[in-house]
């Protein structure tokens, strides 16, 4: 259901934005992003796993925030990780 460690630090070390980057809001969106997808195909094989569900809506939730905030802050940066993760085709 969830990232493995490995997947995770892989993801980290594609967004940080300098040596040990792991709060900035494209490495938590990348992450978010891996967990949805995980999170996805869970519950395409597990239709009544309604408890995921919630989880995955908290997920979708935390990451559209970020990316707000980063909309109103940065629009470069927004649109670069937008398009890196093939998000809003």
């Amino acid at each position: 259901m969830a990232i493995s460690q490995t997947q995770k630090n892989e993801i980290i070390a594609k967004y940080a934005r300098h040596e040990g980057d792991t709060g900035s809001v494209e490495v938590q969106v990348a992450v978010l992003t891996a967990d949805i997808l995980a999170l996805n195909d869970h519950l395409s094989v597990h239709k009544k796993d309604h408890h995921s569900y919630v989880g995955l809506m908290k997920k979708i939730g935390q990451r559209r925030n970020l990316l707000r905030y980063l909309r109103n802050s940065d629009v470069v940066r927004y649109r670069d990780l937008i398009n890196s993760l093939g998000l809003r085709h």
